[in-house]
């Protein structure tokens, strides 16, 4: 398990590490264990307006629309509705919002216990969408996701059974615990949106997501997921232990008769539907980057493909994967404009899932957070 640092202040600079220090020097600000790998969730009131005016780099921002604006005030609204169910988890709603609004997918990594499973089914029930949920085991085969074709005596004709990938919202439990086999039947869904049956494409309804948990502490029996994979998600948020406060809420809730198989006694409501995560995305896709971000977000990508303690470094997937994250980040923030301070803000949950380390360096005790901190405080901020 990665540590989750948050991130460096703007400005922050730190010495280039030696190849595989085991203790190489820390950004100012930097505290491991950092829940989630998120900053706080954005603090804003539903109706506090976006941010005015353009800054250096963006010409004159065009002013947001009514849809814009009441699209993000229900999405921000789920954070608090999950909030009846789960305790403490406001940064992985929000990260699970920007993957549903960049058009992504999240992995969810946490020991058991601490309502990976729960979070998920909360923000469907919030979100009005259809959502099916599959148990990995070492039994599964691929058809048993993506569907397969069925022989019907009644018209002598084979006809295809959709698998539960046809959703909004797919909740992978356990995904490390299924063969490569049937890992890698999410490939063409999570990529292209679309399963190929017997020579026969057909789309994934959409929204769509996959919400894929893991136990980062249990091996025996598992298959760990490829490179190839991993790149697939969008986002990686580490679901820790809570704090000795929200503990103590949990149970005096659990004391109070809540249920977490029954989530409409817990009052959770739709707050939000399908048409309002597709307003959002369209609004997203119109939050502006300025060329010098833009050039930011590169030479990040590239200051990682350079580390001496890294096998394996950021793609162009990757870097295009943090414009989307800092976008969303952004947009949910009331800004149309994405600014440094996002790209550093989300470059951990969506860089480092991406990066190997060299086995040299994991016997000297480097961790991938680490390495990934000092390469972005080792970039120049755009001013």
């Amino acid at each position: 398990m990665t540590d989750q640092p948050p991130f460096p202040p703007q400005g922050a600079s730190v010495p280039q590490a030696r190849p595989y220090d085991p203790q190489p020097p820390m950004p100012e600000g930097y505290h491991p264990g950092h829940q989630g790998g998120y900053p706080p969730p954005p603090q804003m009131s539903p109706t506090q307006p976006p941010a005015s005016g353009a800054p250096h780099g963006y010409s004159q921002m065009p002013e947001e629309s009514r849809e814009d604006s009441a699209a993000r005030e229900k999405l921000l609204a789920v954070r608090d509705e999950v909030g009846k169910a789960v305790v403490g988890q406001d940064s992985a709603v929000i990260g699970l919002i920007i993957g549903l609004i960049s058009r992504g997918h999240v992995l969810l990594e946490g020991v058991p216990g601490v309502a990976k499973t729960l979070l998920v089914r909360s923000l469907a029930a919030a979100l009005a969408i259809d959502t099916k949920r599959v148990q990995f085991t070492p039994d599964l085969m691929p058809g048993d996701i993506t569907g397969s074709l069925v022989y019907d005596p009644t018209s002598a004709e084979f006809s295809f059974r959709a698998g539960p990938v046809f959703t909004n919202l797919l909740l992978a439990d356990e995904i490390n615990r299924t063969p490569p086999k049937t890992q890698a039947a999410l490939l063409e869904a999570m990529e292209e949106r679309q399963v190929s049956v017997d020579g026969e494409t057909r789309l994934l309804p959409s929204p769509f997501l996959v919400a894929a948990t893991q136990n980062p502490v249990e091996h025996e029996g598992t298959y760990p997921l490829p490179e190839a994979q991993l790149d697939r998600f969008l986002l990686k948020i580490e679901i820790g232990l809570p704090d000795r406060h929200e503990e103590v809420a949990v149970l005096q809730r659990h004391a109070a008769g809540f249920d977490p198989r029954d989530l409409a006694a817990a009052g959770l409501t739709p707050v939000a539907g399908p048409a309002d995560l597709l307003a959002a995305a369209e609004a997203v896709r119109r939050v502006a980057i300025a060329p010098d971000v833009a050039a930011y977000i590169v030479d990040i990508a590239r200051a990682t493909r350079h580390s001496p303690s890294l096998e394996l470094g950021v793609s162009p997937r990757g870097a295009t994967a943090l414009l989307a994250t800092s976008r969303g980040w952004a947009w949910l923030n009331g800004r149309s404009f994405v600014t440094p301070d996002d790209v550093k803000a989300l470059a951990h949950a969506t860089l480092a899932h991406r990066l190997r380390l060299r086995p040299e360096a994991e016997l000297d005790g480097v961790s991938v957070g680490t390495v990934l901190a000092n390469a972005v405080a080792s970039v120049p901020v755009p001013r």
